[in-house]
């Protein structure tokens, strides 16, 4: 069994909280992945959908095409041989942030609008004279929507980086300002107020990216703090 990670620093003060160690190499394949799917969606939207019901989707979808190519930057700065200082030491972690925060999440705002623009899409389901009329898919579109529930799920039982940068009230309070907000976003694009939908999901994002900056800072700072009462056996 792997050994566990020091609690008790010198003078007996207790050290930060860190995230565990993760597989850079499984967050190097999400980062292909946050970036080819994303982008292939704005591609159909562009193809398939009505210019004038886009909203903000597809500014959302390549920003988190683009998040992933920057998590993907901080993920390769990790390294933990002598030499290493405290912002390689958290290259994992912080492009785990960036990806969850500035790719999924807008992601996550993009999908039931893009869905719903398939769905409605006249090219796609404009009928021929003899074509055998099809039922209407109704709010079907809300079904690729539930992924925001196992996030949610992911974000608030621990499983995300934030929950170890922030207090759990805190954690709590961000994850359902983030529902709220995509939520407020679909309704308005369905409604088709597409200013109050850019006035949603902007605040979305610049959360996002308040909370990323943030983090990215208070993580080098807690590894800082981590090494210099408790150094690695190689920098003893």
């Amino acid at each position: 069994m792997a050994k566990g990670r020091a609690t008790i620093g010198a003078y007996g003060i207790a050290l930060p909280v860190l995230p565990p160690e993760r597989d850079a190499r499984v967050w190097a394949r999400l980062v292909r992945v946050m970036f080819y799917t994303p982008g292939f969606l704005a591609l159909l939207l562009l193809k398939v959908g009505e210019p004038t019901s886009f909203g903000i989707t597809v500014e959302l979808l390549m920003l988190s095409s683009a998040a992933a190519i920057v998590g993907g930057l901080f993920i390769a700065t990790e390294a933990e041989r002598r030499g290493a200082d405290a912002a390689s030491r958290t290259g994992v972690w912080s492009g785990s942030l960036v990806l969850e925060l500035l790719a999924v999440v807008p992601f996550l705002c993009a999908v039931p609008s893009l869905f719903h623009e398939i769905a409605s899409s006249t090219l796609l389901h404009d009928r021929l004279p003899d074509a055998v009329q099809v039922p209407p898919l109704a709010n079907s579109e809300l079904l690729p929507a539930m992924a925001i529930a196992p996030f949610m799920l992911y974000q608030l039982a621990g499983f995300g980086t934030l929950h170890f940068v922030v207090s759990r009230p805190m954690n709590w309070a961000i994850n359902i300002a983030i529902l709220c907000l995509i939520v407020a976003s679909y309704v308005a694009n369905r409604q088709a107020p597409y200013v109050a939908e850019r006035i949603f999901s902007s605040l979305l994002v610049l959360g996002m990216g308040a909370v990323v900056i943030f983090g990215i800072l208070k993580l080098k700072q807690m590894q800082m703090d981590y090494t210099r009462r408790y150094p690695p056996e190689d920098e003893k």
